[in-house]
């Protein structure tokens, strides 16, 4: 079980909104108690610094569930594959599923 998570996204990307209504729903149906920390980063050093794939990035105990490690660090909005298409955040079954 997941013990925190970090909602990394510059403020000019709208899927950051998408991303923190389904971290929270996700938390809610886990009835789970865990902190979300929200870090605005607005430079490539932090961006570096961060691992920061695109707006939104979900850390899971530090880690991206979603990155297979060799994606580009970039101040860019992030798409992620979901059963329904491209979206702008990761489906609320697979958040879900990294936080438990």
């Amino acid at each position: 079980m997941a013990t925190c998570v970090q909602l990394l996204y510059f403020d000019g990307c709208p899927s950051w909104q998408l991303a923190r209504q389904r971290v929270l729903a996700a938390i809610d149906a886990l009835g789970m108690q865990i902190p979300v920390e929200y870090v605005e980063v607005t430079t490539m050093e932090e961006a570096a610094r961060w691992g920061f794939r695109g707006s939104p990035t979900l850390l899971v105990d530090g880690e991206d569930p979603w990155s297979g490690g060799g994606e580009p660090v970039a101040l860019a909005c992030r798409v992620y594959t979901t059963p329904t298409g491209m979206q702008g955040s990761p489906s609320l079954a697979d958040i879900t599923a990294a936080l438990g």
